[in-house]
């Protein structure tokens, strides 16, 4: 498999499960989305909104990779978050809307790479000012890792609340080999 297959799948795994979590989350009333349940971000809410920060941030790292691309333009438009814990919504309609802006941008991008483009390297700063520089895929995989950690305290939460998002398995979606 090339890297930029790998990486598609990754973007097609992660569409599929936000929108999942997504769905289930959305039986919540908003006191229960934002009820703190002592979880490592407190509420469903603000675990959601943890990881369209994460996704926000890191995206716009890869800027001087990704710019060329016509799908980065709607992430190029996005403000940079100030810290990790900035609310980028303020209700749950508007948090969804950021998280399908950022999965079908991450969709498409991932569609158009190649894997020279992959093993780029994008330099940037993390958020304690320490300087890095590493390819383009590992970081991709990064941030899939990164939503899928914080998407299994979700369900965690949400499992809690009764509320079961059925088969969450990345080998559901993965086409059979003949």
């Amino acid at each position: 498999m090339k890297l930029q297959e790998h990486v598609y799948l990754m973007a097609d795994y992660n569409q599929w499960m936000n929108q999942k979590v997504y769905e289930a989350a959305s039986t919540l009333s908003p006191e229960q989305l934002h009820e703190d349940k002592k979880a490592y971000f407190g509420s469903v809410f603000a675990s959601l909104n943890h990881i369209c920060v994460a996704d926000t941030l890191w995206l716009k790292r890869f800027s001087t990779v990704l710019d060329g691309y016509e799908a980065y333009i709607p992430i190029a438009a996005l403000a940079m978050p100030e810290s990790l814990n900035v609310f980028l919504a303020n209700n749950f309609i508007d948090l969804k809307d950021r998280r399908v802006l950022l999965d079908e941008a991450l969709l498409e991008i991932t569609r158009l790479l190649t894997d020279d483009v992959l093993l780029q390297p994008v330099s940037y700063q993390n958020s304690k000012g320490v300087s890095a520089n590493k390819t383009l895929f590992n970081l991709l995989m990064h941030l899939f890792n990164h939503q899928t950690h914080h998407r299994g305290q979700i369900t965690t939460l949400l499992s809690q609340s009764s509320i079961d998002i059925g088969i969450t398995d990345l080998v559901f979606i993965q086409p059979n080999v003949n």
